[in-house]
């Protein structure tokens, strides 16, 4: 029923279908979190009652903060703190969880520590609840990344909407806060969820924020004399919110110093101290709802109200601390009601103005500093009090508590608590993120292999065969009538068709297309919504090329690499036009990269040592560049001394009796075809050869072996050849995991000499008193049980300069083979402290070799 129903939505009906029931839900796990922490709270209350509550509360919140704080380790991480900086890192594109898994513990979490006494609220979990199940409903039904991110976007509406019984906040926070996206399909689909979400909140639980007096109720209206007072609440929010929002993020940092202990026990004790506090407090003190309506009505002295304040205050932060479930919406409402009924019991006996007024003023200006929403706080708690009464002072107060805020602690709450994760958002929309700037155009194939529609089966079935697609654009005079791939060559069989008929028979007609101006987040979602590989790109029925998820991805990883992020054109793969296959029979594989005929003799030569010490297969590269301008699948080359170079090196092979696997590559880049052998060949070991130095700037080896080391996911061996003996071996070592995996390699390369000699040494700086030869002899330990008669000498050398200390003992010692371990970081860094490798390899007539381990 489902599937004959879908055809039937177009965009416009989806969306209004899903906000709708992203509202719905949202709102329904709003109600079950909001009646679940009241009846459960009201339970801790009246048990308080005929109990011993200095007993009973401390060890419900121990409790309760436990068993909150295992489910979350166990089961979804993602689910602890307010939940708000998740929900916002997620509409950035960060790649957090949100899902039905994590809707589920965050409100059974938090309907634990809320009911258990921890002094939080639960508006930022609904947030993340109504914001991780619409996620979950796009996962369900294939969407945009755009689209996705609307859906989210409103799920978080609904969520605070149901939270606070206000749809209009629950827009203009997403607007405010997390989105800032103010396009009509984004709007349209916060406000129909937010809608939906707030209205069967309130119909099915009821006032979610209660009030000690009707505001609407009162006489008393704004006037002018209290605008100076107004002005001074803004001013004390304004500096005590800017220090609630440091003490959460220094309270997060010393903890994570200063406090060893697993989640659970965390979260555990802060519940056990927020029990013992309000185990000693009046009744009225030990629910949240009961201080909220204590602060908004019309009774209690400044010392009680002054002491709510500060309670309230240390207990939020150190339940902050340790990331507990809850959010920091109601306790800043808290917070704000109490400063504001100070300062109104201040203002009134001079202005006469209502001390609930201000307390409800105090509301919106702490929640829209704290959290660096003003709109958004203004709204709520119009929305809360329907009062127009409040507009105004809702205002000037939240306006200027926000400007001081924003001076003395500045920048979003839930950006810094991202940061303080290693989670930095960019400071421009998401909007502008790689998918929604870069068009189909700058990321298509403009060579396309295409087919006739006159063509017969038995020539599609010959085109098949010859080429390496999986499918075929089909073309009707210069048109695009359809598009061909393997799965309509099943067609063939079950139609019984004789391969006579032609091509339109099993074609599939009106293909989906694209146009080259398209984004690339409308391709994937064609892509995702009809479970295509391929899109021809059409201008005017024109095809002017095709894009694939392969060409997405590899265009992703091509500009995040690239330095200047500018478009521009980007490799094709590399092409196979030969190779040569022996049994697979090794541990492992070690990949040569062969462009010298002088020098591949020697290089497969230690090739050859390494694959019989570790029982690896040789696989033999020989790549030929091609011009940017050609594709390499289409680029005809005579490979004739490729081939014997290889056949050369596979006659080593049958020698050694070591498998020797050979191929050609045709590329743009030598690298690019490095590293896509690498990860095609599953290669364990790749060894290059180098030339000693390099004249590009900026670069320490060279583009193909600089671009090999930063990214072949494999351990890295670079050869310098300089004198042909492998005699005398100098190896300078430090302790380090490269230097420890050459000495490994070395039994199998000192092998190649029947009488090697390895000399051992380790350079201090002269400013270093620490000369341990404490390293030195458990290596030298190590070889002289590899190579009994092997001569190993050990030597510690003081020096000012390593490379300069290293070609001074090689030249003293004549010795052959300098071989150097250094990290994938190293190798790259070191041209700040003068390039050593390069340094040694150009100072020195020796053979160079330089190991690196994989990451």
């Amino acid at each position: 029923m489902f599937r004959s129903f879908y055809p039937l939505l177009t965009a416009k009906r989806l969306a209004i279908l899903e906000a709708v029931v992203i509202g719905l839900v949202a709102a329904l796990a709003a109600v079950l979190l909001k009646q679940s922490v009241n009846w459960l709270g009201a339970w801790r209350i009246q048990e308080s009652l005929g109990l011993p509550a200095w007993a009973l509360l401390p060890g419900m919140g121990l409790g309760g903060g436990y068993l909150a704080g295992w489910l979350i380790e166990r089961v979804a991480p993602e689910a602890a703190g307010s939940g708000v900086p998740q929900v916002k890192a997620a509409l950035a594109y960060i790649p957090i969880a949100l899902n039905l898994r994590v809707a589920i513990v965050k409100l059974i979490s938090t309907t634990l520590t809320l009911s258990s006494g921890f002094v939080l609220g639960r508006q930022g979990p609904t947030v993340q609840i109504g914001a991780a199940l619409a996620a979950q409903l796009s996962r369900w039904v294939p969407t945009s990344p755009d689209h996705q991110r609307q859906l989210i976007a409103a799920g978080a509406a609904a969520g605070l909407a149901a939270g606070f019984d206000a749809p209009i906040a629950g827009v203009m926070f997403v607007i405010e806060e997390l989105l800032r996206d103010l396009s009509n399909v984004t709007l349209g689909t916060a406000i129909l969820a937010s809608f939906t979400g707030g209205v069967i909140s309130r119909l099915l639980g009821g006032p979610s924020i209660r009030l000690g007096i009707n505001p609407a109720a009162t006489q008393n209206s704004f006037s002018l004399p209290e605008t100076p007072f107004f002005l001074l609440l803004g001013i004390l929010v304004g500096i005590l919110a800017a220090l609630f929002n440091r003490s959460i993020i220094a309270s997060l940092q010393f903890n994570r110093r200063m406090l060893p202990l697993r989640l659970p026990w965390k979260i555990g004790l802060v519940g056990l101290i927020s029990g013992l506090v309000t185990g000693l407090l009046p009744i009225d003190f030990r629910d949240t709802t009961s201080v909220q309506i204590f602060l908004t009505a019309d009774q209690g002295n400044w010392q009680m109200i002054a002491g709510a304040f500060i309670v309230q205050f240390i207990l939020t932060i150190v339940a902050c601390s340790v990331e507990t479930p809850g959010g920091l919406f109601v306790p800043s409402l808290v917070l704000g009601a109490a400063l504001g009924h100070l300062v109104g019991l201040v203002a009134s006996p001079v202005s006469g103005g209502d001390p609930v007024i201000y307390a409800l003023t105090g509301m919106g200006a702490f929640f829209g500093a704290v959290a660096k929403v003003p709109i958004t706080a203004i709204v709520i708690v119009f929305e809360m009090t329907t009062s127009f009464k409040l507009v105004l002072p809702l205002m000037i107060s939240s306006v200027t508590a926000y400007l001081v805020t924003e001076q003395l602690a500045p920048g979003s709450l839930y950006t810094n608590l991202l940061a303080l994760k290693g989670i930095h958002l960019e400071s421009d929309t998401p909007n502008d993120g790689l998918w929604a700037r870069l068009t189909a155009a700058e990321v298509m194939q403009t060579k396309v292999e295409i087919l006739k529609s006159q063509m017969t089966l038995d020539e599609v079935m010959q085109a098949f065969a010859r080429s390496h697609h999986r499918g075929f654009p089909v073309l009707d005079q210069g048109r695009l009538v359809g598009i061909v791939t393997q799965t309509d060559l099943d067609k063939i069989g079950q139609r019984q068709l004789s391969g006579t008929a032609c091509l339109h028979e099993i074609m599939t007609p009106h293909p989906i297309t694209v146009s080259p101006y398209d984004t690339l987040t409308q391709v994937l979602y064609l892509l995702s919504r009809y479970k295509l590989s391929r899109l021809p790109v059409v201008e005017h029925r024109k095809l002017v090329g095709i894009i694939t998820r392969s060409d997405i991805l590899q265009v992703e990883s091509d500009k995040l690499r690239r330095e200047d992020d500018q478009p521009g054109p980007r490799p094709e793969p590399s092409y196979v036009v030969y190779q040569t296959r022996s049994p697979a029979t090794g541990q492992g594989r070690l990949l040569v990269p062969i462009s010298n005929p002088q020098t591949v003799d020697r290089l497969v030569q230690l090739a050859g040592a390494i694959a019989r010490d570790h029982q690896f297969e040789i696989e033999c590269l020989q790549v030929i560049p091609v011009p940017r301008h050609s594709s390499p699948a289409e680029t005809t080359m005579n490979t004739t001394l490729s081939r014997r170079l290889l056949k050369r090196v596979d006659r080593q092979g049958q020698h050694w009796h070591i498998p020797t696997h050979t191929q050609i590559r045709l590329s743009h880049t030598i690298a690019q075809a490095v590293l896509e052998t690498v990860k095609e060949r599953h290669i364990d070991l790749l060894l290059m050869g180098w030339k000693g130095s390099t004249s590009t700037p900026g670069r320490i080896f060279g583009d193909t072996v600089d671009t090999a080391i930063r990214q072949a996911a494999c351990d890295v061996v670079l050869v310098k050849f300089g004198k042909s003996s492998f005699s005398r071996w100098l190896i300078p070592i430090a302790g380090g995991p490269n230097a420890r995996y050459a000495i490994k390699l070395l039994p199998a390369l000192a092998a190649l000499h029947p009488q090697a000699e390895i000399r051992l040494c380790q350079i201090f700086h002269t400013s270093d008193d620490s000369h341990s030869s404490q390293l030195l002899e458990e290596e030298a330990a190590f070889l002289r049980q590899r190579l009994p008669r092997v001569s190993i000498i050990t030597t510690l050398v003081c020096a000012h300069s390593v490379a300069e200390a290293v070609v001074d003992m090689a030249q003293k010692t004549s010795c052959d083979v300098i071989m150097l371990g250094a990290s994938r970081e190293g190798l790259l860094q070191q041209a700040i402290q003068g390039n050593i490798p390069e340094t040694i390899a150009r100072q020195s007539d020796c053979t160079v070799i330089l190991v690196r381990k994989a990451a």
